[in-house]
C-alpha cells in the first residue's frame, strides 16, 4: 500500500499562489487567501517570502514552465518546423475553448503589475521571450524570409489571440490557427507537400 506524500508547505503556497495569482488576479488575492488556499500559517508565509511581490514572482517562476510545457511539441515528435509553430496555436485554441481559460499568466500578471521593473514582470517577461525565441528557431528552421520578425508577429499573434479569448468569453474557433497560417504563408513557409 503506498501513500502520496503531501507536498511541502512552501509547494503548496507556490501553486496556490500561481492558480489564484491567475484566476483571480494579483490584486484581488490576499495573503489571508493565499495562506487559506495553501493551509499554511501568515508566519509560515513570511518565513518562505518576505512580501506578496516576492511570492509572485517565485510562483510564476516556479510554476510558468508547467503553465508553457502544453504548447511546445515533444522534441522526438516526427513533425516539421511549422507544424511545430503551429502546435503553439493548436494548444491556444484548445485551452481557449475551456471555462477556466483566463489567458496567458504571464500576461495577465505584467498587465496588473504595470510596472516593467517589477520582479514578477522580468519573470513574464523572460517567459514570454522564450516563446518568441521557440517561434523564431522553428522560422529559421523553416526557411522564412525574416524569422525573427516572424516570430515577433507570432507572439502578437498569440498574445491577442488569448486576450480575445478571455474579453470575449469565447473559444477562438480557430482564428488563431488561421492568422499564425497566414503570416506563415506570406514568411515563405508552406505545409510540407506530400511525397
Amino acid at each position: 500500500m503506498t501513500s502520496t506524500a503531501k507536498p511541502a508547505p512552501r509547494e503548496r503556497l507556490l501553486r496556490a499562489a500561481a492558480d489564484l495569482f491567475y484566476r483571480e488576479g494579483i490584486t484581488a488575492t490576499g495573503v489571508d487567501k493565499l495562506c487559506q488556499a495553501a493551509g499554511i500559517s501568515k508566519k509560515s508565509m513570511y518565513q518562505f517570502f518576505a512580501t506578496k511581490d516576492e511570492l509572485l514572482a517565485e510562483s510564476l517562476n516556479t510554476c510558468g514552465p508547467a503553465s508553457v510545457a502544453g504548447y511546445f511539441a515533444d522534441p522526438a515528435a516526427d513533425l516539421t518546423p511549422r507544424e511545430r509553430i503551429l502546435h503553439v496555436f493548436e494548444h491556444l485554441e484548445k485551452l481557449a475553448a475551456e471555462p477556466d481559460f483566463f489567458g496567458c499568466p504571464f500576461v495577465s500578471a505584467a498587465a496588473e503589475l504595470r510596472d516593467p521593473t517589477h520582479p514578477a514582470s522580468l519573470v513574464a517577461g523572460r517567459f514570454k521571450q522564450m516563446m518568441t525565441d521557440y517561434f523564431e528557431e522553428q522560422a529559421r528552421l523553416a526557411g522564412a524570409t525574416d524569422p525573427e520578425t516572424l516570430a515577433k508577429q507570432l507572439t502578437i499573434v498569440y498574445d491577442g489571440a488569448a486576450a480575445r479569448s478571455v474579453v470575449r468569453a469565447a473559444g477562438l474557433d480557430g482564428l488563431s490557427l488561421l492568422t499564425a497560417s497566414a503570416l506563415l504563408a506570406a514568411a515563405g513557409v508552406h505545409p510540407a507537400s506530400p511525397e
